[in-house]
């Protein structure tokens, strides 16, 4: 009896875990989704429609560290498509 007591303890202790491991995971990829799709607009607004060629930076956009991604941001405006694209 004791056994079934502690392995339905662990069990249950176990789908907690999945659980808040997976809630995890989800706030994760909707925070990456968040970014993804900040970058797209950002890119969007300052040079038009974005191309191939600006769709292949979003990536490397989205790797940089806060830091490196807010001074991005803040010189945006005044980059020209090509500095940008030189950068990445």
């Amino acid at each position: 009896m004791r056994l079934s007591t502690l392995y339905l303890e662990e069990k249950e202790q176990s789908r907690q875990e999945g659980i808040q491991e997976g809630i995890q995971q989800g706030i994760q990829q909707g925070s990456q989704g968040a970014q993804r799709t900040l970058v797209e607009n950002l890119l969007r607004s300052r040079f038009g429609s974005p191309d191939a060629d600006l769709a292949k930076i979003v990536d490397p956009m989205l790797a940089l560290s806060p830091e490196d991604f807010a001074a991005l941001v803040l010189q945006l405006s005044a980059l020209s498509r090509e500095d940008l694209l030189a950068r990445f």
